[in-house]
């Protein structure tokens, strides 16, 4: 089922409950994506603002692992 097809079969049910329709596909889609931006900067600022974290420990610095031989 596309999104056309969705559409038409929501609005159908709407009207059968005396519902009002539901909004058409993509009218929100600015919003949604405003609304995401603003939200990733709020977590990019707060990450820069907390400053640098630990090290990985993941792999150790090269010269610092096991002594070779």
């Amino acid at each position: 089922m596309d999104v056309v097809q969705q559409q038409i079969l929501d609005s159908y049910r709407a009207a059968q409950h005396g519902e009002a329709p539901p909004p058409l596909p993509g009218r929100h889609d600015r919003a949604v994506l405003r609304e995401l931006r603003g939200h990733l900067r709020g977590r990019l600022r707060a990450r820069l603002a907390a400053g640098p974290g630990p090290p990985s420990k993941s792999r150790p610095r090269a010269g610092r692992g096991r002594p070779r031989g």
